[in-house]
């Protein structure tokens, strides 16, 4: 429901730029999804909405359908990053971290490295030190 809810954006931006009460608009077009009226969206030519088909707005299915699958991944994504920084059991392993060199350790090894853009060793741009716990 809250993702659906979140799709609203996409009529009441196009209501909004067309000049349009877009809170009008979204409760017509509420009312005719609700009815069963699969295809209706906004009508920018009449101030209304209309059924799409039947005006010959067609658009591939295929395009939305990975757009919307590649946002709501990237969404999860960051929703699990943000749970596991969060989460209160990692403090045991940010503990096991700071034992074994903390920050330091991991930012010069490689795969971070190579991520930040800082080349294979320490010091190929200019040689950052960073400061805080096991940053020296």
């Amino acid at each position: 429901q809250a993702f659906a809810k979140a799709l609203e954006v996409i009529p009441r931006q196009v209501s909004e730029n067309a000049g349009l009460d877009s809170t009008e608009i979204l409760n017509k077009l509420r009312h005719k999804h609700a009815t069963g009226g699969l295809w209706y969206g906004v009508d920018i030519n009449n101030d209304d909405v209309c059924d799409t088909y039947e005006s010959f707005v067609w658009e591939p299915a295929l395009v939305k359908i990975n757009s919307l699958m590649a946002a709501s991944e990237a969404a999860c994504i960051i929703m699990s990053v943000d749970e596991t920084v969060r989460n209160p059991r990692s403090g045991e392993q940010k503990q096991s971290m700071v034992g074994a060199g903390g920050a330091s350790a991991m930012m010069n090894s490689g795969l971070v490295r190579n991520a930040m853009g800082k080349g294979p060793g320490p010091g190929s741009r200019g040689g950052r030190v960073f400061k805080g716990r096991g940053g020296g």
